[in-house]
């Protein structure tokens, strides 16, 4: 039967199963000491960084604050109220003059620029997508922008655009993974993904970004049951409280609004009846949308699943090489 309950998760027992699990991959396969985890303030870094702890022990595990100049006030506060909850030990590596240096902010607005001229110092921004539950939208992101006075437009972007802002934004993703290596290297640890399963089977991460890691502890578990863990770990609870966002651009944003279809938990019964074939007549009164409105989730889905294949792809060969 597909109600809210089929995400219910024995959080004891899945948490003694990663836990052991990451014992056996980064101890025993990948022959590292611990993890080092990039910490955002979020509630998927904080699990990774509570089933770290379980796994290895307080004292292999590291956590990373990397702010830069959009980073919001609040990610620094919660990460490190979550280093000091776990006991471990967490260093910040202000990583907005490495983006400065590589021309992150500059080429982000160059390519503003291009469609709303005006825009610069005191300006904010960010990616939209229209609502999915409106009609059969297009997947065509919009701009939105804030002057100093305040006063906020959304205006379409060009392909070169929004193309450009977006590979300027994906530094940010890609000097945090480097940062992490770094550590990792100089420690003899590993890295640790955070991706759940809604991020990770859609598509929601930065190639040799944020989806770049060594292990990736939470990818099977829907975000939904991230949360669950995330209370029987004993994550505080204003993480817990914290609505997920991309904490990416200027202005305050929302992982629905910049990527995905509906809210998480919503989100997360659709892919689970796309995974497990429920029918949208049977998921709509569970999720709360109409049949027609589940059916554009469910191709939502599927099509970000394509897009998503190259993200997920291993480096092409001409010719098969031995892995040894």
């Amino acid at each position: 039967m597909f109600d809210k309950n089929v995400l219910k998760l024995d959080a004891a027992a899945e948490v003694k199963r990663i836990a052991e699990s990451l014992r056996e991959q980064v101890l025993g396969q990948l022959r590292r000491r611990g993890a080092v985890v990039g910490i955002s303030g979020g509630i998927d870094s904080s699990v990774v960084t509570a089933l770290c702890v379980q796994a290895f022990g307080k004292e292999k595990v590291m956590g990373l604050f990397m702010p830069e100049h959009h980073t919001s006030d609040d990610a620094l506060m919660l990460g490190r109220k979550l280093a000091a909850t776990f006991g471990i030990d967490a260093i910040v590596e202000d990583i907005a003059p490495a983006l400065e240096g590589l021309g992150c902010y500059r080429r982000q607005d160059e390519a503003i620029r291009t469609i709303v001229p005006e825009y610069g110092d005191g300006w904010k921004c960010k990616l939209v997508l229209p609502s999915i539950l409106d009609s059969d939208r297009l997947n065509i992101t919009r701009l939105t922008v804030q002057n100093p006075a305040g006063e906020v437009t959304t205006v379409q972007l060009t392909l070169s655009a929004y193309l450009q802002i977006v590979a300027a934004t994906n530094y940010k993703q890609r000097v945090r993974k480097m940062t992490e290596y770094y550590h990792a290297d100089r420690l003899n640890f590993a890295v640790a993904g955070t991706p759940n399963r809604l991020e990770y089977d859609q598509g929601f991460f930065v190639k040799q970004g944020d989806g770049s890691a060594d292990f990736k502890p939470i990818a099977h578990l829907y975000k939904t049951q991230v949360y669950q863990l995330a209370e029987y770990l004993g994550v505080p609870e204003e993480i817990r409280r914290r609505p997920p966002t991309t904490d990416t651009f200027s202005m305050p944003q929302t992982q629905e609004e910049f990527y995905f279809a509906l809210p998480y938990d919503r989100m997360d019964l659709c892919l689970y009846a796309v995974n497990n074939g429920v029918s949208a007549e049977e998921a709509a009164p569970v999720v709360g949308i109409t049949p027609v409105q589940v059916e554009r989730v469910f191709k939502d889905i599927e099509a970000k699943r394509r897009a998503a294949r190259y993200l997920h792809a291993r480096p092409l060969l001409v010719a098969p090489v031995p892995e040894v």
